[in-house]
């Protein structure tokens, strides 16, 4: 912790790094709502149009982990600023592209500068904030997180319906520009100078071993039901799966020769650790991929216009928001098996949402909203605090490692459920239709929710360390 930082400056310092995490969630769900609309006027195949989504996830995962290094050895506010200039240019480059294939490159230099970007948002909280003040810090990134949904869906509905000169999609991509500037030039000047680990240096051996696992083992997995499961699909795959058990060995190898590894595997000694590294996985397979399969039964099964959709969601990315501000308290009392009880709430929302699918062919509005509200409030109680229960026992000289090992967890899950997920519904949808598709992918959500109780259960016997805040007159 930087207890040279003023109470008053580390919260001002938040603000501007909770922006970027603002901003790349922001990012996420504005293309969401524009995904018929890109498709249609791209010319944009299945595979195509799920990829626009995914391989952003894709790059932001295998970069992740190099990105948090980064900004251990070369200072987190350097590579945030610089991440956030990349992310801003790459921005306008998608709102550029002609076709799927430069819209599908643009959107990886997004990912890839999101990831020198966002693992200095969590390392920097846990750099900034003493343990009392952590637990409220992260619950502010978690109000970031909700607006961004909140804005994103609003924002990409109302830009896509008014087409402002004639840009229609492509305004959802240039609306960064201006907010990347702003936050480069609030963070230059509110973001103190962090410490910054002279001795270590990058490995870029196992930060190429792991992008290049990584990259292997997901792209087959977007392309694979497009192109018919070739074999040698197959045997990318089976390589990839070498290459980071390789990548395994070679940061095994580099600890035992006192190097710098990527990963600190010290962490993997900690079953909590661990257990939270699988929670967070079964929690975001089943995020991101919610949203791109309601996107797609709103505009395309129910004929919703973009902005109509974007009001139907609306609810839910309030309640996120309530959920994420009330589950700090709720879990410093309760511990895990407050998390535990955000996922039945979300599964009682996903099963509202089945329900009504399957028994209303045209369901209102209104009627889509009740279950999605629920379903949102359920997420805001596990996502923020299960952040925190991850990071607890991470060491400060490994924050950036550490952060960005959850980040990666995080991406890596939302890249592969988007194509798992999508891959059940497009495949649904050509045989029994758009309602057997969406209820299809839905089920296939529930078992994340089930998988998250699972790993959340292995952490249970581990107390959470969200102590009461101190109070102090500059609380926001």
């Amino acid at each position: 912790m930087d207890t040279s930082v003023a109470e008053g400056r580390r919260w001002l310092a938040l603000a501007s790094v909770a922006a970027a995490q603002f901003l790349a969630v922001m990012d996420a769900f504005i293309v969401n709502v524009a995904i018929p609309s890109i498709r249609v006027d791209l010319h944009a195949s299945a595979a195509e149009i799920q990829s626009v989504v995914a391989v952003y996830q894709i790059a932001y995962a295998a970069l992740l982990i190099t990105g948090g290094r980064l900004g251990d050895i070369a200072g987190r506010r350097r590579v945030f600023l610089l991440g956030v200039v990349g992310f801003t240019l790459a921005s306008l480059w998608c709102g550029l592209s002609g076709s799927a294939l430069t819209l599908i490159a643009a959107r990886a230099a997004q990912g890839a500068a999101a990831a020198l970007m966002v693992p200095q948002v969590l390392a920097s909280i846990h750099t900034l904030f003493p343990d009392a003040a952590r637990a409220r810090a992260f619950a502010v990134l978690g109000v970031a997180i909700g607006l961004g949904a909140a804005t994103g869906f609003m924002l990409g509905g109302w830009l896509v319906a008014l087409d402002l000169a004639g840009l229609g999609w492509r305004a959802i991509f240039w609306v960064n520009v201006p907010v990347g500037v702003a936050i480069v030039l609030a963070a230059s000047v509110l973001v103190p100078p962090m410490p910054r680990s002279d001795s270590m240096r990058l490995d870029m051996s196992g930060a190429t071993l792991l992008f290049t696992g990584l990259i292997g083992l997901l792209v087959p997995l977007m392309f694979g039901r497009e192109l018919g499961w070739p074999w040698w699909l197959w045997l990318m795959m089976a390589a990839a799966a070498g290459v980071l058990v390789g990548f395994v060995q070679h940061q095994r190898a580099s600890e035992r020769r006192h190097g710098m590894p990527l990963i600190d595997l010290a962490l993997f000694e900690d079953r909590v650790f661990v257990a939270g590294i699988g929670a967070t996985f079964c929690f975001f397979l089943g995020n991101l991929s919610f949203y791109f399969v309601l996107t797609l039964y709103l505009q395309n099964g129910l004929g919703f216009a973009p902005i109509d959709a974007a009001l139907i969601v609306l609810p839910l990315a309030f309640a996120f928001v309530i959920g994420s501000r009330l589950a700090t308290g709720r879990t410093r009392r309760r511990g895990i098996p407050a998390l535990i009880d955000g996922c039945f709430v979300q599964a009682a929302g996903l099963a509202g949402t089945m329900l009504l699918v399957g028994t209303v062919a045209e369901p209102s509005m209104a009627m889509l909203m009740v279950p999605l509200a629920v379903f949102g409030y359920g997420q805001g109680m596990v996502l923020a605090p299960l952040f925190s229960a991850v990071l607890a026992l991470v060491r400060h000289a490994h924050a950036g490692a550490g952060s960005g090992m959850l980040t990666t967890t995080q991406q890596v899950a939302n890249g592969t459920g988007v194509v798992l997920v999508g891959a059940v519904y497009f495949a649904e949808r050509a045989a029994h239709g758009e309602r057997w598709a969406t209820l299809a992918a839905l089920a296939a959500l529930a078992w994340t929710i089930a998988g998250t109780i699972g790993f959340l259960q292995r952490m249970r016997p581990a107390p959470v360390s969200l102590p009461a805040p101190a109070r102090s007159p500059s609380r926001p």
